[in-house]
């Protein structure tokens, strides 16, 4: 707290251990009313994208950084004056409702969003609608006389920039200020100046850099960690899963799975984790500093998920223990929340061993690189029609490729053929995979 009146709100730790977090989007600027609980910015650390909401009320004061920055753990963001009041405008119907982190592009007009607080009046003013700008922007537009409701704005987040405000100016000479004009004699006609050569085109960019920051450079970094630390072994086994696909098209008819998103990730998430609790010692993780390998008790599948964001691993803990329906909604819910931005960050940790679905994307198979502090993922192909010998004939069927990478240090080649192996034993025969074992 600076002074009475003045209130500083730091930057808080919104995961277990995150040093810093990167500002994403600013919802409010500078003479706004702020009250207990609302959401006043966006920020996105190494694990999700989470909303701020602000602890005290009062009006903004100073935003002390910009969009795009990256800040430290316990520094001052945003400084208010309590007790201090703003007149706000109530949005008419044209106001548009703000998008949530990782639902999408911000909408143009980013309506500031206030939450009402336990008994307070329902009659107060919930929020203030406002094009998304920066106050440097807002500055430009005044000094201008442009109005911002009426920009098109071509921001990385919907937001208004100077770019969108000098053309607005420089297309109609009307929102410039025009100088005093003084009478004076009229001046004698001058020679006509030769015409000024027309300066040639810039050739357009070459190229875009992007700046990697959030989710994108934590994975990278934990991927360079631990490829360069664990020695990776990687082995593969093709195997008929015509049986696999019979049963998914069975179990989307069941009554248990109605609703249910049934596929041949649920039964191939469903077969590695009875190969892993058939083969315990894989489910473990390397100890550098004892030198030791640490047996886990619990088996947290992790599923990899490609985001807007970059690639996350969201977790379903015990996930060896729940029913197939209820494996079904665990996979559903994690997949649908890392996509949307919306993973706390506690479901991105505990992870013992991975999964990962490239056969989406058309790929037959390839080499994982393990999840830091697991043992053990598992790819899984595409699945497509292939000539196979089927009792002593050629015949189509489903055919997929399964890769399981490990960590040499604590699976052994016996151990790790023996996982992969009964991974695809059972989705070659599925009939296991209906029971709870």
């Amino acid at each position: 707290m600076t002074d009475n009146a003045l209130r500083e709100f730091r930057m808080p730790d919104v995961g277990e251990g995150l040093q810093d977090a990167e500002i994403i989007r600013w919802l409010v600027v500078p003479g706004d009313s702020v009250t207990d609980g609302q959401v006043v910015c966006e920020v996105e650390t190494a694990k999700a994208a989470v909303e701020l909401p602000i602890p005290y009320d009062g009006v903004v004061h100073e935003l002390c950084f910009p969009e795009g920055a990256t800040v430290d753990v316990g520094a001052p963001i945003i400084t208010v004056t309590a007790g201090a009041t703003a007149a706000v405008t109530v949005p008419g119907p044209e106001a548009r409702t703000p998008v949530l982190v990782g639902y999408g592009a911000a909408p143009a007009s980013a309506v500031r969003r206030h939450r009402r607080r336990e008994g307070s009046s329902p009659a107060a003013p919930v929020a203030v609608a406002l094009p998304l700008a920066k106050p440097p922007v807002r500055k430009l537009a005044k000094e201008l006389g442009v109005d911002l409701a009426a920009v098109v704005p071509t921001g990385p987040r919907g937001d208004v920039t100077r770019a969108d405000v000098r053309s607005v100016a420089e297309a109609d000479p009307a929102t410039t200020p025009t100088p005093p004009v003084e009478t004076a004699p009229a001046a004698p006609a001058m020679p006509a100046v030769p015409a000024v050569p027309a300066v040639p085109a810039v050739p357009a960019a070459q190229e875009t850099r992007v700046p990697v920051t959030g989710v994108r450079r934590a994975t990278a970094r934990a991927m360079v960690a631990s490829a360069f630390t664990a020695p990776h072994v990687t082995e593969f086994v093709t195997v008929d899963v015509t049986r696999t696909m019979k049963l998914v098209r069975r179990l989307k008819r069941h009554p248990d799975m109605a609703g249910l998103r049934v596929g041949p990730l649920l039964l191939a998430a469903r077969a590695f984790l009875v190969a892993v609790r058939r083969n315990p010692e894989i489910n473990a993780s390397w100890d550098e500093e004892r030198q030791e390998i640490v047996l886990k008790h619990r088996i947290n599948l992790g599923v990899a998920a490609a985001t807007p964001r970059g690639l996350l691993v969201p977790t379903v803990a015990d996930a060896d223990r729940r029913t197939l329906p209820e494996l079904a909604v665990a996979l559903e819910e994690l997949t649908t929340t890392a996509r949307e931005g919306r993973t706390p960050p506690a479901a991105l940790r505990g992870g013992t061993v991975t999964l990962t679905n490239i056969g989406v994307f058309g790929i037959d198979t390839g080499t994982p690189i393990l999840n830091p502090g697991e043992s053990a993922i598992l790819a899984l192909g595409a699945i497509g029609e292939r000539p196979w010998v089927h009792r002593g004939k050629v015949v189509p069927r489903q055919v997929t490729t399964l890769a399981l990478s490990f960590d040499h240090r604590l699976v052994d080649g016996a151990l790790g053929s023996r996982v992969l192996a009964d991974t695809a034993a059972l989705l070659n025969d599925p009939g296991l995979l209906l029971t709870r074992a």
